[in-house]
């Protein structure tokens, strides 16, 4: 599993290349936080490709790989 959290410094082409990446390695699930949006996106793998679902900041996001994993958006990123 990876979990990053977006800084102003990050490029669409850096998450697009880190997204494959990932994929193509086996990561089976990869989380993206993204604080100014205030939002997550989980990318899961399924048969080799990932599954993306996206959480907004009153969600609960939920690891399918550590069970009992469960970030609280809300409290994560209130200012």
């Amino acid at each position: 599993m990876v979990v990053e959290v977006l800084s102003p410094s990050n490029t669409a082409s850096e998450m697009e290349m880190k997204l494959s990446l990932y994929e193509e390695a086996g990561v089976r699930e990869y989380w993206v936080l993204d604080p100014k949006n205030k939002q997550a996106r989980a990318y899961r793998l399924s048969n080799g490709t990932y599954l993306m679902q996206r959480y907004k900041d009153q969600s609960i996001i939920t690891s399918a790989v550590l069970p009992g994993l469960e970030i609280d958006l809300k409290s994560l990123f209130a200012e």
